[in-house]
């Protein structure tokens, strides 16, 4: 007796849910995709307990008839492929044909859409057809989705906090909105805007809307092409920064994706002029020919393949790159009145970092960003980065206090003689010149077997750089010569620290980025430490030597070098003002 037997379809469907319908996040990602797919120019989203209760999708698209109406909600139907070579030109965010009928059937939904004349109803619950019957003429769908997981308890079990779901679909909107800046987006939970964008069309307003004013006054235009890719957007000065990659925000053809080689490029693009263990805020619109991604690689549709990753990489490195070395970067302190925002989660009392790492608050306010755009810092493109600094004094034996006629500069002496060395070893380990200097007593440095073994097999990094070094007994080598870059009185500890790195070099080996952190862990050893009192001389020629470095503004680390306060502030500061 056959034992193997075909499952019906609301089991079918309930196991696809699985993967297409993880949490209330999932239902919105679908349903208002949909709505952008039917060329809606208004989309509001309405929630219920965080949507766990409800979720009302309203649009103004071109709707449905009675039979699409009916027939969206059967697995794997859909209007947007009709044969296997259209996966390879996908321009709609939907494809699969898949939500509409994994969230039926498990949940009780009540679809009611119109195409301008008599318009359609249909109920169904945990997948089966209700009802249908006939609706008003508004053009355009209302999606309701009511008890979500109410027939798998388990799942609903599993879902997490109302603040966390909240979170999860207001993070999603505000990316939608950042994707398609000419869709007016309205998100309501329990009686509340969270947020309402305005569907001009203008990405910056958009940004406005989202992260606040401070955050969008240090956003730089970026735009560029090359022959396979189009690319414009905003990129953030990089005193802005997250504690998590999830303000890089990564749109193809209008729709949003993941890519860890994207994301790595973009924190790659801002290295050392910020924390690496910070991320800045991006907003990167690409363009391609659709032949050139893949985008049917999970239910979810936000994981992409690029079929010239290269090509990619390199013009988002050298767009972002481009923007920040031309700025003055050196951070303006300023002297503002405290003033509080409203929360949009301030019916919840959890901690927001704890559950998603957002550190801005999210503001409602829509103000046109016309009205603070003539305010917008400058930062001028100049030759010449840093400003006329004339040292007046040393505080704590680390602060440098600066001041010209514009206001005063405090440079950290540790992280400006940092970033100086920092270029200076990066310089020498990439451009090898074969200068050696014997050593007076050679150094015998004693090695396990497996240390001893990884050493011999990369003994050329070592020999490209200058070292004269043999074998010497059992696992054990002797230095005999060392490139004459090598700091002073430091060469033993360097040159430990240099072999220590060899042995341990991650798997996929660049030269280029050994370089740069021996250069980095090499610039932090030499550099003046905190409380060491340097003369006024000592001052300038430190000064002098940072204006000649490449980036001024910040050591290997990300951490600024030198910040300002303008004349103005310190007015306001000590109440001068008026006076």
């Amino acid at each position: 007796m056959a034992i193997i037997k075909v499952m019906d379809e609301i089991l079918a469907n309930k196991i696809a849910a699985g993967e297409v319908v993880e949490r209330c996040a999932s239902v919105v990602k679908e349903l208002v995709e949909n709505s952008i797919d039917a060329m809606s120019t208004d989309i509001k989203v309405e929630l219920k307990e965080s949507g766990v209760k409800e979720i009302k999708v309203t649009d103004n698209g071109k709707g449905m008839d009675k039979e699409d109406a009916v027939n969206c909600f059967s697995r794997h139907a859909t209007s947007k492929l009709i044969d296997e070579n259209d996966l390879f030109h996908i321009h709609t965010l939907g494809f699969r044909g898949e939500a509409l009928a994994s969230i039926a059937s498990v949940s009780k939904v009540t679809l009611t859409t119109s195409q301008g004349d008599i318009g359609t109803i249909v109920k169904i619950n945990g997948g089966k057809v209700v009802s249908v019957s006939n609706g008003d003429a508004r053009r355009g769908t209302i999606m309701c989705v009511q008890d979500l997981f109410y027939n798998t308890p388990a799942r609903l079990k599993y879902l997490k906090s109302l603040y966390t779901e909240m979170a999860h679909i207001t993070d999603y909107i505000n990316k939608l909105a950042l994707s398609h800046s000419d869709i007016r987006f309205t998100l309501i939970n329990d009686g509340k805007v969270l947020l309402k964008t305005d569907g001009s069309g203008n990405l910056l307003k958009t940004i406005k809307c989202i992260y606040g004013v401070n955050a969008t006054k240090k956003m730089i235009e970026i735009s560029g092409s090359n022959n396979d890719y189009e690319i414009n957007g905003y990129i953030s000065l990089p005193e802005i920064h997250r504690s998590n990659k999830n303000s890089m925000i990564t749109i193809v053809n209008g729709r949003i994706v993941k890519n860890s080689l994207v994301n790595r490029c973009i924190n790659d693009a801002y290295h050392s002029y910020k924390p690496d263990n910070y991320y800045p805020i991006v907003v990167l619109n690409i363009k391609v020919d659709t032949s050139l991604v893949d985008v049917n690689i999970h239910p979810t549709k936000m994981d992409i393949k690029f079929s010239k990753m290269e090509e990619l990489t390199s013009l988002i490195s050298d767009l972002i790159k481009d923007k920040i070395t031309k700025k003055t970067l050196i951070p303006h302190i300023e002297e503002r009145p405290v003033i509080k925002e409203r929360k949009v989660y301030e019916e919840f009392t959890l901690d927001f970092d704890a559950v998603n790492e957002q550190e801005e608050e999210y503001v409602v306010n829509t103000d046109l960003i016309e009205e603070f755009k003539d305010n917008i810092e400058v930062h001028e493109d100049v030759k010449d980065k840093l400003p006329p600094l004339y040292p007046v004094g040393l505080v704590h034996g680390t602060y440098i206090i600066c001041q010209n006629d514009t206001g005063m500069y405090i440079i950290d002496q540790h992280a400006a003689k940092e970033r100086i060395n920092y270029e200076m070893f990066r310089y020498k380990l990439s451009h090898p010149n074969g200068d050696t200097m014997d050593m007076l007593i050679p150094l015998t440095i004693e090695l396990s077997n497996n240390e001893f073994l990884i050493l011999k097999e990369n003994m050329d990094i070592l020999n490209e750089m200058g070292f004269n070094i043999d074998e010497f007994g059992v696992n054990s080598i002797i230095i005999k010569s060392h490139p004459t870059w090598l700091t002073k009185d430091l060469e033993n500890e360097t040159i430990k620290h240099i072999i220590d790195l060899v042995i341990h070099k991650e798997k996929n080996f660049s030269l280029e980025r050994f370089n740069d952190h021996l250069a980095a862990t090499l610039a932090c050893k030499a550099s003046i430490k905190a409380n060491t009192n340097i003369t006024t001389l000592e001052m300038e020629n430190l000064i002098n030597d940072l204006r000649e470095c490449e980036n001024p503004f910040n050591c290997p680390h990300g951490r600024p070098t030198i910040i300002y306060y303008s004349k103005s502030d310190l007015e306001k500061m000590f109440k001068r003002s008026g006076f």
